[in-house]
């Protein structure tokens, strides 16, 4: 069963933590419920904090999607609600500016994947491409490597720019 709402600034992380475990332990459902709740809490906050966990909030509801559409429109909630933060920015170095850097390029690779998956490898072509930009952004940690070698693997699984001849 969902927890009831709370306010954002109440143990948001430690929640959204927890959701996650519950759907990386296999319970989908409620992971999928309790991320839905902290979705709804979130709408119509201002806050670059909240804008920043509406964000977070997206991706992994993305992943607790049966439907490869659902999944889509989450990944395509979390890339807005991404761009939205960054715009709001403009240009500012705080922690929910930083924090969105590091996330960003997973956030487009979430949406390349999500457009592979339904077959539209144009689409999925032109996220993985952001995601590229965006990681060449990064600094040159553990991080940047690992989300590397999953645009490789995408771009792997996409196959050639070009049809062979």
């Amino acid at each position: 069963m969902a927890e009831p709402p709370r306010p954002v600034k109440d143990g948001l992380a430690t929640r959204i933590g927890q959701a996650v475990i519950l759907h990386r332990a296999g319970d989908r459902e409620e992971a999928r419920a309790r991320l839905g709740a902290m979705w709804a809490e979130l709408q119509g906050d201002p806050a670059a904090a909240a804008a920043l966990a509406r964000c977070t909030v997206a991706h992994y509801l993305a992943g607790t999607q049966e439907d490869p559409y659902a999944r889509l429109q989450w990944h395509l909630r979390a890339l807005s609600a991404a761009r939205a933060l960054r715009e709001a920015a403009d240009g500012r170095t705080d922690e929910s500016s930083a924090a969105m850097r590091a996330l960003y390029p997973l956030l487009c690779l979430g949406l390349a994947d999500g457009y592979a998956e339904l077959g539209e490898r144009a689409a999925a072509r032109r996220e993985l491409a952001r995601a590229r930009a965006a990681l060449a952004t990064l600094p040159d940690e553990g991080r940047r490597a690992d989300l590397q070698a999953a645009a490789d693997r995408l771009a792997h699984r996409l196959g050639p720019t070009t049809p062979p001849r």
